[in-house]
């Protein structure tokens, strides 16, 4: 689509895409002692996808946070989750989404359960009983601040770089809160110069709001062909920077990086 500015938050799903990453995993404990045990799952539950993850779970109480969530869930099977400690399965979450190893970003852990980021949702958490997956470490963040147009870049809590971005319009505004590198995919159309995209575990706020042809996309971090509208509010929802930003973080980021846009940091990062 190339008559509106802002052009699609990411590919169709099938195009996602992951790479090797390489970093040691830690199985999860098999038992945690003390801790409310898990309902059986119902095997009729939906499996989440790419598609909007299903109603019922907990927001995000610490949405706007800014501290970086340093460990990720890799699920090693289909895993059920729940709406809190020991209460009610909703969902599956599997091993992968549309082909790609999924990694969820550890929000809290309570009981001996573990609270993750929900992917295809907004400011939802999903918790995970004890067992049938991996925990990975996540040395990266991605704070997004929507006032100044400031895309900030940290690895191992230290501000790398930042670029100047181009952000949702009014009506299908960047969706605020946590959410995480789910995964990259070929650029659908010329207008976004060539460069792979970042698919976000986020949607847009208002699905309805975007044109007909985005329905079903994520949020996602991308470039454009000129860079003639950074520091404006002129895209469907997505996180738009310049050529070389995407480059750098497509080279740098893994799955499962935490991403965080807020309003504003109260001390602004410095700007390499």
């Amino acid at each position: 689509m190339t008559s509106l500015p802002g052009a699609a938050p990411v590919a169709r799903p099938d195009d996602l895409t992951s790479r090797p990453v390489g970093e040691a995993t830690t199985p999860a404990a098999d038992e945690a002692p003390g801790g409310p045990a898990a309902v059986p799952a119902p095997d009729w539950l939906p499996e989440i996808d790419y598609d909007p993850a299903p109603a019922g779970f907990p927001a995000d109480p610490d949405t706007l946070d800014t501290t970086p969530l340093t460990e990720g869930v890799r699920p090693d099977r289909r895993l059920a989750v729940y709406d809190a400690p020991g209460g009610r399965p909703l969902a599956f979450l599997m091993p992968t989404i549309r082909g790609v190893e999924l990694t969820v970003p550890v929000a809290q852990r309570e009981a001996g359960w573990t609270a993750v980021l929900l992917p295809s949702a907004n400011r939802r958490l999903a918790w995970l009983p004890p067992g049938g997956f991996r925990t990975v470490p996540l040395v990266d963040q991605i704070v997004v601040e929507r006032v100044p147009y400031r895309l900030t870049w940290y690895r191992d809590g230290e501000a790398k770089r930042s670029w100047r971005l181009s952000l949702g319009q009014p009506g299908q505004e960047t969706p605020l809160g946590r959410t995480f590198v789910l995964g990259r995919t070929p650029p659908p159309e010329a207008v976004y110069g060539g460069v792979d995209i970042l698919a976000l575990g986020s949607i847009p706020d208002d699905p309805d709001a975007v044109p007909a042809g985005l329905r079903g996309a994520h949020i996602g971090i991308h470039t454009w062909y000129h860079d003639g509208e950074l520091g404006r509010s002129t895209t469907n929802g997505c996180i738009r920077l310049t050529s070389s930003g995407q480059r750098l973080l497509l080279e740098q980021l893994r799955p499962g990086t935490p991403v965080v846009v807020v309003d504003e940091l109260p001390t602004p990062p410095p700007t390499a």
